[in-house]
């Protein structure tokens, strides 16, 4: 074959296509609606914001409530309490829907794109603050019915809202740590429902904590962040009574607490969590 032939043969090859990998958003969306059609599909998956939710409101309220003092209208002061605790839970939706992916060999699928796997994690939090976002509203609708109200206006009831939401951004590190590291969905449930259950009681969301007895354990609830998650969305809303004199730091400061207890808790678990996440998938 003559160079001329050579050369006319190599022009008429067709050009080779170049793949431009999607931008950070466009990955991290593409993740949000997979794990939103999930839950499209699957109905059921909304269970643990609705349902129980709304079982929790009415059993403290109606159950529980006459026996509780709280220095204040009892359903007023619970509903911070509930929707503490559920965003608390929203770690457990991050954990176990991180292990099936990665069990199913999803995760493995993705890392063969031109994706970066930080969009996984990213779209896989988002998404569970989507669905526990969900439960905050079953939440807030069930309380306007049994008696609660926002008494200090749109900003500050916005405010309150709005720190729930970036405590429940810390929380989504414990869950995709947890998932990341422990093998199965049973293991997530066990080990996260040991872990989180109690420190949602051992707090100042259903009873005060200045009713706690012994005085280490008093102390203990008030050092704890949901109190202060709790007790700042009962100073935003206008759901609270004064505090004790001799109460801890973090419940005279509540809204500050609670930012920095978040930010504190996302600066430590976000870099476990990615090499724990980095680790799993490159066994």
């Amino acid at each position: 074959m003559s160079g001329t032939t050579v050369r006319e043969a190599v022009a008429t090859q067709p050009a080779r296509l170049t793949i431009e990998p999607p931008g950070m958003w466009k990955q991290v969306r593409t993740h949000v609606w997979r794990n939103i059609k999930h839950i499209r599909r699957m109905p059921e998956m909304l269970a643990d914001v609705t349902f129980q939710p709304i079982m929790f409101v009415v059993l403290f309220a109606y159950v529980f409530g006459g026996s509780i003092n709280a220095g204040v209208n009892y359903r007023e002061w619970l509903l911070p309490g509930i929707m503490a605790q559920t965003m608390a839970f929203s770690c457990f939706v991050v954990a176990i829907g991180l292990t099936n992916d990665l069990n199913k060999g999803i995760v493995d699928r993705f890392r063969s794109l031109p994706i970066s796997r930080s969009s996984v994690l990213i779209g896989r939090s988002i998404s569970s603050l989507i669905h526990s976002s969900i439960g905050t509203v079953v939440m807030a609708v069930t309380g306007l019915l049994i008696g609660w109200r926002i008494h200090t206006g749109f900003a500050k009831g916005l405010l309150g809202f709005a720190l729930l939401l970036l405590f429940g951004f810390a929380m989504m590190w414990i869950g995709i740590l947890a998932g990341s590291r422990l093998k199965t969905a049973e293991a997530v449930q066990g080990v996260m429902f040991t872990a989180i259950f109690p420190l949602t009681f051992l707090a100042d969301t259903f009873a005060p904590t200045a009713n706690m007895n012994p005085a280490w354990l008093r102390t203990i609830a008030e050092w704890n962040p949901i109190s202060s998650l709790v007790r700042a969305m009962r100073e935003l809303w206008g759901n609270t009574v004064p505090l004790p004199p001799d109460s801890a730091l973090p419940l005279q400061h509540p809204v500050l607490a609670t930012v920095l207890w978040s930010v504190l808790l996302t600066v430590i678990l976000a870099p476990l969590s990615i090499r724990a996440f980095n680790h799993r998938t490159s066994e």
